[in-house]
């Protein structure tokens, strides 16, 4: 074996290794490991079996849902109260507050499992009451192959007296999932916790056999 073979090979294998090493994701991607657990508190417990109502909200993609017609399909909505600017520093209030971190964390969750909940036969859309301009920039950003819906003026909130919380004297919505079929709510997750690893949640649970 002569030297520049052996060198040549090392290199070889520095190279690989190097490919083999897991891209480590941003900071703010990460979840804190002391982050409070949310508790049921039963504020969502009446949603189950209720019928979605017939108001429309705009998507990321400027279009007019009526969330009475999208719900005849099944259909994850996914819940959250904000996202966080870029270069803005999260607030040390926010984290103490149980189930309010993670909302990037979640979205990036439900982009990299989409093939899977589409292929289970579901849409998939986030919900805030975030602006329509907000939102749109974290699709862009976080490259999101679904579009998230603005409930700004809070009417789909208190339609069905979905769970919020203060923050700065700010009215956000607490992290809940809904699952609608047939026009009602068929299921709902929450309290959702840790938000990064719930859409693998809500896939284990349409995969369930049904009868």
């Amino acid at each position: 074996m002569t030297r520049r073979f052996l060198l040549a090979s090392l290199s070889a294998a520095a190279l690989a290794a190097q490919k083999d090493k897991p891209v480590q994701k941003d900071a703010l991607f990460n979840l804190p490991s002391d982050l409070p657990i949310p508790i049921d508190d039963g504020a969502a417990k009446h949603l189950p079996g209720m019928k979605v109502p017939a108001i429309t909200l705009v998507s990321t993609s400027n279009r007019r849902l009526n969330m009475a017609d999208v719900a005849r399909k099944r259909t994850v909505i996914y819940c959250y109260p904000r996202t966080g600017q870029p270069g803005a520093s999260i607030p040390a209030t926010w984290d103490k507050i149980p189930g309010a971190r993670g909302c990037t964390p979640e979205s990036c969750g439900f982009r990299d499992h989409y093939q899977k909940l589409r292929a289970l036969g579901v849409q998939v859309y986030g919900l805030s009451t975030q602006t329509t301009e907000y939102q749109q920039e974290v699709v862009t950003r976080l490259h999101l192959p679904f579009e998230i819906l603005s409930d700004v003026d809070f009417k789909f909130t208190k339609a069905l007296r979905l769970p919020t919380f203060e923050f700065d004297s700010v009215t956000l919505l607490k992290r809940l999932t809904l699952i609608f079929s047939g026009g009602k709510i068929e299921k709902v997750f929450y309290p959702v916790f840790p938000p990064d690893k719930h859409a693998e949640e809500v896939i284990a649970w349409l995969a369930e056999p049904r009868a």
